[in-house]
Protein backbone atom coordinates (compact mmCIF):
# COMPACT_ATOMS: atom_id res chain seq x y z
CA UNK A 1 0.00 0.00 0.00
CA UNK A 2 2.65 2.35 0.56
CA UNK A 3 4.17 1.94 -3.58
CA UNK A 4 0.78 2.75 -4.31
CA UNK A 5 0.71 5.79 -1.82
CA UNK A 6 4.17 7.06 -2.47
CA UNK A 7 3.85 6.57 -6.66
CA UNK A 8 0.70 8.28 -6.41
CA UNK A 9 1.56 11.18 -4.87
CA UNK A 10 4.26 11.36 -6.85
CA UNK A 11 2.60 10.92 -10.15
CA UNK A 12 0.74 14.49 -8.92
CA UNK A 13 3.97 16.14 -8.14
CA UNK A 14 4.89 15.74 -11.60
CA UNK A 15 1.71 16.93 -13.15
CA UNK A 16 2.20 19.98 -10.97
CA UNK A 17 5.18 20.63 -11.53
CA UNK A 18 4.84 20.14 -14.92
CA UNK A 19 2.42 22.81 -14.96
CA UNK A 20 3.94 25.04 -13.10
CA UNK A 21 7.64 25.23 -11.63
CA UNK A 22 10.06 27.98 -10.66
CA UNK A 23 11.95 29.54 -13.87
CA UNK A 24 15.71 27.72 -14.38
CA UNK A 25 14.62 25.00 -11.91
CA UNK A 26 14.66 21.50 -13.27
CA UNK A 27 12.98 17.91 -11.71
CA UNK A 28 11.83 14.79 -13.22
CA UNK A 29 11.97 11.29 -12.39
CA UNK A 30 14.84 9.23 -13.73
CA UNK A 31 14.57 7.46 -17.22
CA UNK A 32 15.38 3.56 -17.40
CA UNK A 33 17.07 2.79 -19.96
CA UNK A 34 14.13 0.78 -21.42
CA UNK A 35 12.34 4.15 -21.77
CA UNK A 36 10.19 4.52 -18.45
CA UNK A 37 10.37 6.51 -15.75
CA UNK A 38 11.87 5.60 -12.29
CA UNK A 39 9.30 8.01 -9.96
CA UNK A 40 11.10 6.79 -7.09
CA UNK A 41 14.42 8.97 -7.91
CA UNK A 42 14.08 12.02 -9.49
CA UNK A 43 16.95 14.01 -11.17
CA UNK A 44 17.12 18.14 -10.33
CA UNK A 45 18.43 21.12 -10.91
CA UNK A 46 18.74 23.81 -8.85
CA UNK A 47 19.79 27.65 -10.36
CA UNK A 48 21.84 29.98 -8.02
CA UNK A 49 20.03 32.87 -7.32
CA UNK A 50 20.85 36.35 -9.13
CA UNK A 51 23.24 38.71 -7.14
CA UNK A 52 24.72 35.64 -4.82
CA UNK A 53 27.41 33.99 -5.50
CA UNK A 54 25.92 31.18 -6.35
CA UNK A 55 24.56 33.11 -9.65
CA UNK A 56 25.65 31.43 -12.51
CA UNK A 57 25.54 28.11 -11.48
CA UNK A 58 23.39 24.82 -12.19
CA UNK A 59 23.39 22.42 -9.64
CA UNK A 60 22.46 18.87 -9.77
CA UNK A 61 20.81 17.51 -7.02
CA UNK A 62 18.81 13.96 -6.82
CA UNK A 63 15.56 13.09 -4.55
CA UNK A 64 15.22 9.61 -3.76
CA UNK A 65 11.65 8.85 -2.60
CA UNK A 66 11.45 5.83 -0.41
CA UNK A 67 8.27 3.30 0.12
CA UNK A 68 7.36 5.59 3.11
CA UNK A 69 6.77 8.91 1.15
CA UNK A 70 5.28 11.27 2.03
CA UNK A 71 5.32 10.17 5.35
CA UNK A 72 9.13 10.23 5.49
CA UNK A 73 11.29 12.63 3.19
CA UNK A 74 13.52 11.86 0.29
CA UNK A 75 17.14 11.87 0.86
CA UNK A 76 18.36 14.97 -1.20
CA UNK A 77 21.89 14.71 -2.77
CA UNK A 78 23.94 17.22 -4.52
CA UNK A 79 27.76 15.30 -6.33
CA UNK A 80 29.89 14.17 -3.70
CA UNK A 81 32.16 16.16 -2.50
CA UNK A 82 29.45 19.36 -3.04
CA UNK A 83 31.20 22.50 -1.30
CA UNK A 84 28.58 23.76 1.57
CA UNK A 85 28.77 23.85 5.03
CA UNK A 86 25.37 22.20 5.15
CA UNK A 87 25.62 19.13 2.51
CA UNK A 88 28.01 16.30 3.65
CA UNK A 89 31.03 15.09 1.83
CA UNK A 90 28.68 12.36 0.71
CA UNK A 91 26.78 15.28 -0.98
CA UNK A 92 23.62 14.47 1.12
CA UNK A 93 21.66 17.66 2.30
CA UNK A 94 21.09 18.92 5.42
CA UNK A 95 17.73 21.01 6.29
CA UNK A 96 15.25 20.75 8.85
CA UNK A 97 12.47 20.83 6.16
CA UNK A 98 13.84 17.51 4.77
CA UNK A 99 14.95 15.65 8.36
CA UNK A 100 12.29 13.23 9.28
CA UNK A 101 12.91 13.98 13.49
CA UNK A 102 13.09 17.91 12.52
CA UNK A 103 10.44 20.30 10.18
CA UNK A 104 9.47 17.30 7.60
CA UNK A 105 5.50 17.19 7.22
CA UNK A 106 4.01 15.00 3.89
CA UNK A 107 2.27 17.99 2.87
CA UNK A 108 5.68 19.81 1.77
CA UNK A 109 5.78 19.75 -1.81
CA UNK A 110 9.03 18.77 -4.70
CA UNK A 111 8.58 22.56 -5.29
CA UNK A 112 9.31 23.63 -1.53
CA UNK A 113 11.97 21.28 -1.28
CA UNK A 114 14.11 22.48 -4.13
CA UNK A 115 13.56 26.10 -3.18
CA UNK A 116 14.23 25.55 0.35
CA UNK A 117 17.50 24.33 -1.01
CA UNK A 118 18.52 27.20 -3.28
CA UNK A 119 17.54 29.36 -0.07
CA UNK A 120 20.07 27.30 1.94
CA UNK A 121 22.80 27.72 -0.50
CA UNK A 122 23.34 31.26 0.24
CA UNK A 123 21.87 31.54 3.51
CA UNK A 124 23.38 28.56 5.26
CA UNK A 125 23.07 27.34 8.99
CA UNK A 126 25.83 27.26 10.79
CA UNK A 127 23.93 25.95 13.94
CA UNK A 128 23.69 22.77 12.07
CA UNK A 129 26.60 22.25 10.35
CA UNK A 130 27.46 18.79 7.99
CA UNK A 131 30.77 19.58 6.44
CA UNK A 132 33.76 20.90 8.87
CA UNK A 133 35.51 22.44 6.42
CA UNK A 134 33.03 24.39 4.64
CA UNK A 135 31.61 25.55 7.62
CA UNK A 136 35.31 26.55 9.31
CA UNK A 137 35.64 28.87 6.21
CA UNK A 138 32.27 30.22 6.06
CA UNK A 139 32.56 31.14 9.76
CA UNK A 140 36.08 32.15 9.88
CA UNK A 141 36.96 33.92 6.33
CA UNK A 142 34.17 35.20 4.77
CA UNK A 143 36.60 35.75 1.54
CA UNK A 144 37.61 32.37 1.07
CA UNK A 145 33.97 30.72 1.55
CA UNK A 146 33.09 33.60 -0.83
CA UNK A 147 35.97 32.53 -3.23
CA UNK A 148 35.52 28.69 -3.23
CA UNK A 149 31.80 28.83 -3.71
CA UNK A 150 32.39 31.37 -6.92
CA UNK A 151 34.91 28.13 -7.92
CA UNK A 152 31.85 25.90 -7.45
CA UNK A 153 29.38 28.23 -9.34
CA UNK A 154 31.54 27.95 -12.53
CA UNK A 155 31.78 23.78 -12.16
CA UNK A 156 28.58 23.93 -12.78
CA UNK A 157 27.63 26.40 -15.33
CA UNK A 158 23.44 27.62 -16.12
CA UNK A 159 21.79 25.44 -18.68
CA UNK A 160 21.31 27.11 -21.89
Amino acid sequence: MATGLAQARLAEERKSWRKSHPHGFVAKPEAQPDGSLNVMLWRCTIPGKEGTDWEGGSFPLSLQFSESYPTKPPVCAFPAGFFHPNVYQSGKVCLSIINEGDGWKPSISVKQILMGIQDLLDTPNPASPARHEAYLLFIKNKTAYKRKIVEQAKKYPSLP
